[in-house]
């Protein structure tokens, strides 16, 4: 009878434990993931695909190229492995096994790097492109995410990147808001999705989509779903609910000239490093628009004092100011762009000066080139309020992209069908 017991504990203690482990497996396949920010050691991060101009969160056809490079400041010259993970719209794993989505290996070294030459600042410059003889081809569309390992396989850092198929088009159109109060700050995308070979089923349940303003996903809309279709057409005309703040055109300064001053940069010091020390800044809120060309928060790395921009860019720290005399009530200022993916964190955090009243100052350690960048604003219930020292206008020159995903019924993952460009420089009523 004992023995009896103790065979009856066994099985169901093991059952007990299968139920949990499946129970741990299922709530990990189900959890959000987001992107890992880099150590300080870590510094510009250029993530892009072969035909994008700036890096960002690459938007890539599914036979393009895709590049990242980043610098280490240790100049030890690291070990770095990468690994690559599909997952669902939500940014959940999906549930296709590793050679269902890639054709080849991952867990592979970064073989590709370099000693930065005649620099102040030394570092390791390192390279990655995919796909590559290792990792050979994406199978499938969808959402991706890229992790860099050292070594002891610590997470150094992860970014985000999307591989679209192009099998439908989406045609945008930028408006201004029929909301009154908002008509002259914000902006409508207004979209169509079909192509005549492509028929949807049931796409309330299988469409999904994403509209991003500026490359920046932190601000993006999601799921909208169709109002109505015309034919294989699916037409999507909100206004409330695609709609952005217009903001304003992003500051800049181009240091590519380390050693001198420009229209941006006010003063050159040096000392172990180059400082760039930028004209103070002013707050743009409640001021007329001035049309002044930017490139829409991103960056470029550039130098003039060598030839090669990757290794003998130069590493200086840029010195900005604001002149405030807006109350914070507790709130916070904050430097925002692609520079470093549009995070807000201690780093980009901008303190009140210690000599000045109502200067807001910060210093940010940045690769040679040529940068946009805006403040934004935190309130103390950590609300992001991005016009409150910039403004917001209707008629800001602003890139648009929209995102398509389709999970046919009874299928595994969420494929990304298309994407389409729009810009507000020709808005329409």
């Amino acid at each position: 009878m004992t023995s009896l017991k103790l065979g009856l504990n066994i099985i169901i203690n093991k059952f007990t434990f299968i139920i949990l482990i499946t129970f741990i497996s299922s709530s990990l396949q189900g959890q959000q993931v987001y992107e890992t920010l880099p150590p300080n050691f870590i510094k510009t991060i250029e993530f892009f695909g072969s035909t994008d101009k700036f890096s960002g969160t690459p938007i890539i056809s599914i036979n393009e190229t895709l590049n990242l490079k980043f610098d280490d400041l240790t100049a030890a010259e690291n070990d770095y492995y990468y690994e690559i993970e599909h997952y669902n719209f939500d940014w959940t794993r999906s549930k296709l096994s590793k050679n269902e989505y890639l054709e080849g290996f991952d867990n592979i070294r970064l073989f590709d790097f370099r000693n930065s030459f005649t620099t102040l600042q030394p570092y390791t410059h390192y390279q990655l492109s995919l796909p590559n003889e290792n990792t050979r081809r994406f199978k499938v569309s969808g959402n991706y995410m890229l992790y860099i390992y050292n070594t002891d396989k610590q997470l150094l850092f992860s970014r985000k990147f999307i591989v679209y198929e192009n099998l439908v088009n989406v045609d945008l159109t930028i408006r201004r808001s029929r909301d009154l109060e908002v008509i002259d700050k914000k902006q409508v995308v207004n979209f169509e999705i079909g192509r005549e070979d492509f028929f949807f089923r049931n796409p309330e349940q299988t469409v999904k989509t994403v509209v991003v303003q500026n490359n920046d996903f932190s601000t993006a809309i999601y799921n909208l779903k169709p109002q109505f279709t015309q034919g294989n057409t699916l037409i999507y005309r909100y206004n409330d609910e695609s709609s952005f703040w217009g903001g304003n055109e992003y500051l800049n300064f181009d240091n590519k000239d380390i050693r001198q001053g420009t229209s941006r940069v006010e003063r050159v010091e040096l000392n172990d490093l180059y400082n760039s020390y930028l004209f103070p800044d002013f707050v743009r809120y409640g001021r007329a628009y001035t049309f002044n060309p930017d490139i829409n928060g991103a960056f470029k790395i550039n130098s003039i004092q060598g030839s090669d921009i990757d290794i003998e860019s130069e590493y200086a720290r840029v010195h900005f100011t604001l002149q405030n005399f807006k109350k914070l009530n507790g709130g916070e200022v904050h430097l925002y762009g692609r520079f470093n993916n549009y995070v807000l964190d201690d780093t980009t955090l901008m303190k009140p000066s210690k000599t000045q009243q109502n200067i807001l100052t910060n210093e940010l350690l940045l690769k040679q080139g040529f940068y946009n960048y805006k403040y934004v604003f935190l309130d103390k219930n950590g609300d992001f309020i991005e016009g409150f020292i910039s403004g917001n206008h209707d008629i800001t020159e602003n890139d648009y992209q929209v995102i398509v995903y389709y999970r046919d019924v009874g299928a595994r993952f969420d494929r990304v069908i298309g994407t389409g460009f729009g810009n507000g420089e020709n808005i329409i009523n």
